[in-house]
């Protein structure tokens, strides 16, 4: 039986998908099918064996990833230098200076609970300070929560309660046995696919409530919501990834949820393939899914084994790491794409009043241990309470507990005991300067509130990244080491709040206390955001202070809402002749030039199979830069059909006729169209050295014949070249529009109609002065639009040139034998098939549908 198409890692599985499988198709026929059966997959293992490498990686008891590395050959560590810089495509290297951001919508994407939402509030309310307009997109038990906190709200679907119960019994995000058995898997990759889709309708839907348009300019998401990267590339926007614990791959330690159980390889190397192999098992059981949501919502094309697991470490996506470097130093091979900026905190509530009861017990003796689990739903709540309330006895504490989702179970009434109802809101930055220690699950807010208020901390893992902020603490010297959940017992427990009661504790958790609280995370998030945004290729060009939404080929300006509806109603522009502006391209399926660039997945199928690039990764790493995708706007594409309309209409300049075309409605009317056009560009041609000059005889006598003879030379060249740059230019603009399915191309309309109505709000609001300058400053532009359409033609040519020097020197046919340049291969070909050859393949890269 083959393999499903994302678990396909030959290469043939990344050539283009032809856009008529991607077509809408009727009833009887539903097009491709990704998804797989839960029923008869393994999702719990994943297996690789190679020349290079053996690897396996497996769900453990306690639902982490296990992994085993067998090198077949010895290697050395990563060297130190081993990664290159990263050159961000149009970033704004003075932003930091000027703060010079065009005001934007932004949808923030968050999956997860309480805790993993709270810390984007505090980046929205920021942002939005700046007069950006932020859209939090998460599940709808945080509606009111988000809303209170005067942010836009958007459902994307799920039910955290029932994901945080799923991960207690599968810690990896990956189902354990018990889930494939008793269908818990099903139920949460139905619901998994509902959060993606929510998330594409968070980047363009109306607001839920108030009906206010919305159409997101930028996507800040944490990484469990699936959807991020392949919603941004579908929309050609900027995205930014945000997280609680490390994502990036680093030599300097392991994935946070995977377990190394042996490896022969260097600790370096080790720790490097540790996140290939995260990626691997996650793309094995959500991959499908993934491509389903590409290809059937989004009309772009799915993705194999080797173009879907680090997707965004190979596209080089910007990070932005909520957590304090006090506590987790930046590897120095996360260059400078990545942040680690400090933890996001809300503004303390001033108002705060709390409960009287609450405030009489904290008066009533010593300082107590706060101990609680926040969103976590305990499995067993009984057994845990017992723990609890004896381990209280043994060490003679006081203690505030906490019920959060899971509850606990009855305690006795007892003077050293505080119960918090499941309901209770009291924050945390005030019940924790007022406690001697905290016992929790080691969720990354809980953890950042402990130690800013300097308390000792004791972390409880249930699953994700809790393991590893219990470790980080300990290795501070603030805590224990972390006691997972499934491992609890009185005695442990007991040890490890005595411990934390000791001074040496109390004096390094104080310390990390003070580090923390000099940090402005959410200053420095805000200071990161724009300094990766590729804010060069997102103002307009007439008016800088507002982002750009539409692009004119005619005249090659990025312009924004206002500055169009200004000029449509001057009637200097027609919304017919402009597309959206697409600030970011994602080449998601696009070769890598060598391992190192392709980020971890690609390092790990280098040295499992031990491909020829093996001795570049550890003996001679590349240096120079890595730069990220250069947004070619869609007008490239008009710009290239352009020149082939150039060429169709130079014989009409010298009076000969010209064959009407047919409208591109599609992938297969573009293909029939260049078709025609290349082969009426030769017959037109070659026919025209007798028709032309007996056509001007019939006119102008011997004259005629004279200029119908020049007309003919002309033609015989202009006319083929016309077809052959149609039979690039017709099929891309066909394959764009095929591409596009119906309920794409309804949002995309949509989404036109969001622009055209901001617009016409901001023309509202907009003075007579603010009207004319956009006017005045268009009319000076118009006399400089030879010179902006050469500069993005030699942009086009520069990235089509980096892209061919990446191409191999050699190619194989079909018996294997390799192909020197200088050898003709077995057609025979000449040098013309082969330079137009090439010069498809260059023009075939800017296909949109390659993207």
């Amino acid at each position: 039986m083959a393999n499903p198409f994302h678990m396909r890692e030959d290469a043939a599985a990344d050539r283009l998908v032809s856009p008529q499988d991607l077509a809408d198709h009727g009833s009887d026929d539903p097009g491709p099918h990704f998804v797989m059966d839960p029923r008869n997959t393994d999702y719990a293992a994943y297996q690789s064996v190679g020349q290079g490498l053996s690897t396996r990686a497996s769900i453990a008891g306690d639902g982490r990833i296990t992994v085993s590395l067998d090198l077949k050959k010895p290697l050395p560590d990563l060297p130190d230098d081993y990664a290159p810089e990263v050159g961000e495509f149009a970033v704004d290297l003075d932003v930091g200076r000027t703060r010079n951001v065009p005001q934007l919508s932004i949808v923030v994407m968050i999956v997860g609970s309480r805790g993993d939402v709270q810390p984007y509030m505090a980046l929205g309310i920021r942002l939005v300070e700046d007069g950006h307009r932020v859209r939090i997109a998460t599940h709808s038990t945080f509606r009111q929560f988000v809303r209170s906190a005067g942010l836009e709200f958007y459902n994307i679907g799920g039910d955290p309660q029932q994901l945080m119960s799923y991960m207690v019994k599968n810690p990896g995000l990956v189902p354990g046995v018990e889930s494939l058995t008793n269908g818990d898997i099903s139920q949460k990759r139905k619901m998994l696919s509902e959060m993606m889709n929510g998330c594409w309708g968070a980047c363009f839907q109306p607001d839920e409530d108030t009906g206010q348009t919305f159409a997101a300019d930028v996507i800040i998401s944490n990484p469990p919501a699936f959807g991020h990267v392949h919603c941004a590339e579908a929309l050609g926007i900027p995205l930014q990834l945000s997280f609680t614990m490390p994502w990036s791959p680093t030599k300097s330690f392991p994935h946070p949820l995977v377990n190394i159980n042996s490896s022969n390889a260097e600790r370096g190397l080790t720790n490097y393939l540790t996140y290939a192999l995260a990626e691997l098992l996650t793309w094995q059981g959500i991959g499908d899914l993934v491509n389903e949501f590409r290809s059937k919502t989004l009309g772009i094309t799915p993705l194999s084994l080797r173009s879907g697991p680090g997707l965004t470490d190979r596209l080089k996506i910007p990070y932005t790491y909520c957590f304090s470097p006090s506590l987790v130093p930046k590897p120095k091979d996360w260059k400078s794409h990545i942040d680690i900026v400090g933890f996001y905190f809300m503004a303390s509530n001033a108002q705060y009043q709390p409960p009287s009861d609450l405030l009489h017990f904290l008066d009533a003796g010593p300082a107590p241990v706060y101990i609680g689990f926040g969103s976590v739903v305990v499995d067993d709540p009984e057994g845990m309470t017992n723990i609890i309330v004896q381990v209280i006895r043994n060490t003679g504490i006081r203690a505030i507990t906490f019920a959060g989702w899971g509850g606990l179970g009855p305690i006795s009434s007892s003077p050293n005991i505080f119960m918090l109802g499941k309901d209770s809101n009291v924050p945390h930055d005030w019940l924790f300067t007022r406690v001697a220690a905290v016992v929790h699950h080691g969720g990354a807010g809980t953890t950042a509130a402990g130690l800013s208020c300097g308390c000792p901390t004791i972390v409880i893992p249930f699953f994700g990244d809790q393991l590893f902020w219990g470790m980080m603490v300990n290795r501070a010297g603030a805590g224990p080491a972390p006691i997972p959940q499934k491992e609890l017992s009185v005695e442990n427990l007991t040890r490890a709040v005595q411990y934390a009661m000791m001074p040496t504790a109390s004096r390094a958790a104080k310390r990390l206390g003070e580090q923390i609280r000099r940090e402005d995370g959410v200053e420095g998030g805000v200071e990161s955001f724009y300094r990766h945004l590729p804010l060069l290729n997102m103002r307009c060009d007439l008016d800088p202070t507002k982002v750009a939404v539409w692009w004119s080929t005619r005249y090659c300006l990025r312009l924004s809402a206002f500055t169009v509806q200004v000029l449509v109603d001057a009637k200097l522009l027609s919304y017919d002749d402009l597309e959206g502006h697409r600030a970011k391209e994602y080449p998601s399926r696009r070769g890598i030039s060598d391992p190192i660039t392709g980020g971890a997945s690609a390092v790990f199928w280098t040295v499992t199979n031990y491909y020829a690039g093996i001795a570049q990764i550890f003996y001679s790493p590349a240096k120079g830069i890595v730069k990220t995708a250069t947004a070619i706007p869609r007008g490239i594409v008009d710009i290239i059909a352009s020149v082939h309309e150039g060429f169709s209409n130079v014989p009409k300049l010298y009076g000969s006729e010209v064959r009407n075309q047919d409208k591109i409605t599609g992938f297969k009317t573009g293909v029939k169209e260049a078709g025609k056009g290349f082969f009426y560009g030769y017959y037109d041609g070659i026919t025209g050295l007798v028709r032309e000059p007996v056509a001007g005889a019939k006119k102008e006598g011997l004259i005629g014949a004279i200029k119908g003879s020049a007309r003919s030379f002309v033609n015989v060249n202009m006319r083929p070249a016309a077809g052959a740059v149609g039979l690039i230019a017709h099929p891309l603009n066909g394959a764009w529009k095929s591409l596009q399915k119906t309920w794409a191309r309804k949002q995309e309309h949509q989404q036109r109609s969001t622009r055209v109505s901001e617009g016409m709000h901001a023309v509202q609001a907009s003075t007579q002065h603010e009207r004319q300058q956009i006017i005045d400053r268009f009319k000076d532009a118009c006399s400089t639009t030879d010179d902006r359409r050469r500069k993005y033609e030699a942009i086009a040519k520069d990235v089509l040139s980096e892209e061919t020097l990446s191409e191999p020197d050699t190619a194989s046919d079909s018996s294997g034998h390799t192909l020197r340049d200088d050898e003709p291969g077995p057609s025979g070909r000449n040098d013309v098939d082969e330079q137009f050859e090439r010069d498809l393949k260059l023009a075939t890269q800017l296909s949109l549908a390659d993207r």
